[in-house]
């Protein structure tokens, strides 16, 4: 019988594992072996290891796409053994490097072109993944409070099937980046640090999820060069959701935002917010939710949408958070939206 929290990362999140491109008889074997918390992460590690394997097999045989595919799928096992699991710092800080690892075998695979970009950041270094023609509009990509440029693999290729570049940014408190960094509610500023390192010829847009929801916007209402924005299921002010917030993801905010205790994580949380800042949100805004939502409530996102001048909600009333369980409505009408806007300013 699964615990409390191995069970809470199954209700919550199951659908957003085969979104990403896990495959399904991966999560339902590997969550079955799962009784406990502390199982997780070694249990999804196991998963990524046969994939690895498989994609060793593969390179050893010549058979370059099919080596290519098994190192996305552990990279993927690599990053969800640890996307909310903080029991133990130095084993995330292991796992995720794995991810990254093996995301980066299957670039040189899939996508010789796709290149890691090194964001200068005070004392630290910001990373993305940069991918897609280099003359082509470009979207950053923002992950949320536990996504990573490691899970993106797949949404990359949405956009990219429709001409544009992506960027998929760990800013600071996301991903590797996090190893040196606490997650700040002023995104704006890491942003402004990737387009003065990426300085991009064409067209800049936005799209973030879940956290990134917050993120894409507020970095949007304060910089100029990104020409129009995306936010799915973010949250208006993080700090009010607080108390509605799954325990594992209450662990995880304290973990990335460096908070000592839980009222310290409390407090931090409501540094995330849009209020007086929307007004900034000149250009378009196309902000997606669900009424299914169980973890930031669809009404903050609504608000964000009200409050921006030139914004557009679009509300699934069967959409869970970020609309994973319906990834065929959400992620084409993103990819869409953006390819339209950032052709009509370039």
């Amino acid at each position: 019988m699964p615990d409390a929290r191995v069970q809470a990362a199954i209700d919550n999140w199951a659908p957003r594992f085969t979104s990403q491109g896990v495959d399904g008889n991966d999560f339902a074997r590997t969550t079955a072996r799962i009784d406990t918390w502390e199982e997780w992460l070694p249990s999804w590690v196991a998963t990524g290891d046969e994939h690895r394997a498989l994609a060793e097999e593969a390179e050893a045989a010549g058979r370059t796409l099919s080596a290519g595919e098994a190192w996305v799928r552990g990279a993927l096992a690599y990053h969800f053994a640890k996307f909310v699991w903080v029991l133990d710092v130095e084993r995330n800080h292991d796992v995720t490097r794995a991810a990254r690892d093996a995301l980066y075998a299957a670039h040189r695979h899939l996508d010789p072109s796709a290149a890691r970009i090194d964001v200068p950041f005070g004392d630290a270094n910001l990373v993305g993944n940069l991918r897609g023609p280099r003359d082509a509009p470009l979207v950053l990509l923002l992950p949320g409070l536990d996504s990573t440029k490691e899970e993106f693999f797949h949404w990359e290729d949405v956009f990219l099937r429709r001409g544009l570049a992506t960027f998929s940014f760990d800013g600071p408190g996301q991903g590797e980046s996090g190893f040196a960094t606490h997650i700040r509610g002023d995104y704006e500023v890491p942003v402004a640090a990737a387009l003065d390192a990426l300085d991009w010829p064409r067209p800049v847009g936005a799209a973030g999820v879940s956290l990134g929801g917050y993120y894409a916007p507020r970095a949007a209402a304060c910089e100029r060069r990104i020409r129009a924005v995306a936010g799915v299921s973010g949250p208006y002010d993080f700090g009010a959701c607080w108390s509605g917030l799954p325990g594992l993801t209450r662990e995880t905010f304290r973990h990335h935002s460096g908070a000592a205790t839980d009222e310290e994580a409390r407090e931090k949380a409501h540094d995330l917010t849009l209020a007086g800042v929307l007004g900034g949100l000149q250009q378009p805004a196309l902000l997606v939710t669900g009424k299914l939502d169980r973890v930031i409530p669809w009404e903050q996102t609504e608000r964000i949408a009200r409050e921006a001048p030139n914004a557009e909600l679009v509300l699934y009333e069967d959409g869970n958070h970020v609309c994973n369980n319906i990834p065929y409505r959400y992620r084409p009408l993103v990819a869409d939206w953006l390819a339209e806007q950032l052709a009509r300013v370039g």
